[in-house]
């Protein structure tokens, strides 16, 4: 939220994120005094008086920014940068910061260098143990042929499974950098029949999986498969959380889908954002684990894999988007966000 004002705080200019956030035209903001729309107004009347008389060439602070849009009452907490812009200092530069966006962001920020640093890490450890696997098998299948005993040869089968499985969990390791894109129109809610589809013909029995979609979204250009397999990886974690109210009946998963405006993910603002709600009512998320969940190898079961929100993770960023997660007992909700068009 951006606003240019004079010295006495009389707004000359105001953006549409300021506009959409107080409720207010900017025809009629223009008209008015910024310092009306902030709670306590003399703590930016001070700062614009500094930058104005060249005291400083930049003032922050935080502050609450009043708003009159419907549903939304209470005051905005904003963190207030203002700043020259002229050699005059007739023209005051204000950003507005949501706190709770600036929040979001940084963390986004620091999961998405998190999830590089991690994606090469695992890339060049995937690389480094796949060589010598395939000597590993194929001394193993060597030997076997030479080994007078069959009861010998069990346990270089045992050699032969293990390297297999090591294998296929190497591959899944390189999947997402292997995985050319299939780039088409999307229809996120044949994303979602499809994964359900899939769910219920696996659990045929104590789970329901229900349905809230938004019709109006419309399609956009993505990976339909590399969406539907991050789709999937997020609901089947969720089954694996809800097994035990599968077995007494009453387990449940809700697909909700919605557009969400005026959306910053990463350090790009975007108008427009599909958002996919993925919610089970399960034990939640162990405390211990909420900030590592989308870590490859991290997983909450015993035998888990730990790649499946990993790699949700790396196709919903190959899609200019993120995943957040909001847990706690009885209610965990795994939230997609995806720009679009």
């Amino acid at each position: 939220m951006v606003a240019v004002v004079t010295p006495d705080g009389f707004c000359l200019y105001a953006n549409a994120g300021l506009e959409t956030m107080i409720g207010q035209s900017r025809r009629s903001l223009v008209k008015s005094s910024l310092l009306d729309w902030f709670r306590e107004p003399a703590q930016l009347h001070e700062a614009i008086q500094a930058v104005s008389r060249n005291e400083f060439a930049t003032r922050r602070f935080e502050g609450a920014l009043r708003r009159s849009v419907v549903g939304f009452t209470d005051p905005l907490p904003v963190h207030v940068i203002v700043s020259q812009t002229e050699p005059s200092h007739q023209r005051i530069l204000v950003e507005m910061l949501e706190i709770e966006q600036q929040t979001r962001q940084d963390r986004e920020e620091r999961a998405m260098g998190q999830a590089q640093i991690t994606k090469e890490l695992i890339r060049n450890l995937a690389h480094e143990i796949k060589n010598p696997l395939g000597g590993i098998r194929g001394a193993a299948q060597l030997l076997a042929m030479d080994l007078p005993s069959p009861e010998l040869t069990e346990y270089t089968q045992v050699i032969i499974h293990e390297a297999d499985r090591l294998q296929t969990l190497v591959d899944r390791l390189l999947a997402p950098h292997r995985k050319p894109h299939v780039i088409g129109d999307v229809n996120i809610h044949e994303v979602c029949e499809r994964v359900r589809a899939l769910v219920l013909a696996e659990h045929s029995r104590g789970l329901s999986v229900e349905r809230d979609y938004d019709a109006s979204l419309p399609e956009f250009r993505g990976d339909r498969e590399q969406l539907i397999q991050a789709l999937l990886n997020i609901v089947h974690n969720a089954c694996q959380a809800l097994n035990e109210r599968i077995e007494q009946g009453d387990a449940r998963i809700v697909l909700r889908t919605r557009v969400a405006r005026q959306v910053t993910i990463g350090k790009q603002r975007y108008r427009l954002a599909l958002e996919l709600h993925v919610e089970d009512n399960g034990p939640g998320i162990p405390d211990s684990l909420k900030e590592r969940i989308f870590y490859p190898l991290v997983s909450g079961r015993e035998g888990g894999s730990g790649l499946g929100l990993t790699l949700a993770q790396t196709f919903v960023q190959q899609h200019q988007g993120t995943i957040e997660c909001d847990s706690e007992p009885g209610r965990t909700v795994f939230k997609i966000l995806i720009p679009l068009p």
